[in-house]
């Protein structure tokens, strides 16, 4: 019996744990090649990142933080980088709000290095200088979907006092 509290504590302490990581989705094309690879390399990039989870069992959750980056010169596309990567974790016994900020915030933060070397040896292996992703703070970036949503939800909390 002594064993017992013991048990029950561990069956409601929070727990994580990572069970896979891996690419779920890559995709890179140079569609003005052979010509763009004699332009002077500065092109204009831009990065865009996202991330969303689902539920694929009890507290089990598949994170995918989706990357897309293009380099142009002008409207002249020198690679196109599209790369999703994935996680799937075990989040148990959280409070529903600190579970809400492991799937938005926590997670992607831990897939990024791994899409961040995908990105790179994409680039690399297309012809490409080197290309590093960036530092990126979810924390920050998630704060500001909680305040979206709260913005949208008094939106519509306010245009429905008006009807």
């Amino acid at each position: 019996m002594a064993n017992q509290p013991e048990q029950e504590n561990s069956q409601t302490q929070p727990q994580f744990a990572i069970q896979k990581i891996y690419v779920k989705d890559i995709s890179f094309e140079t569609p003005n090649s052979p010509e763009v690879f004699n332009q002077e390399w500065k092109p204009e990039v831009n990065v865009e990142i996202d991330s969303r989870g689902r539920n694929i069992a009890e507290d089990v959750h598949e994170i995918v933080l989706g990357v897309t980056v293009t380099a142009k010169f002008g409207e002249t596309v020198a690679f196109l980088v599209e790369a999703q990567q994935a996680g799937i974790f075990v989040i148990k016994n959280f409070p529903e709000q600190d579970k809400a900020a492991m799937i938005g915030s926590y997670c992607p933060s831990l897939l990024f290095p791994y899409i961040r070397e995908v990105v790179s040896d994409l680039v690399v292996k297309g012809g490409f200088p080197q290309f590093l992703l960036q530092p990126v703070n979810f924390d920050a970036l998630y704060q500001q979907h909680l305040s979206r949503v709260k913005s949208q939800e008094n939106a519509d909390t306010n245009n429905d006092a008006v009807h």
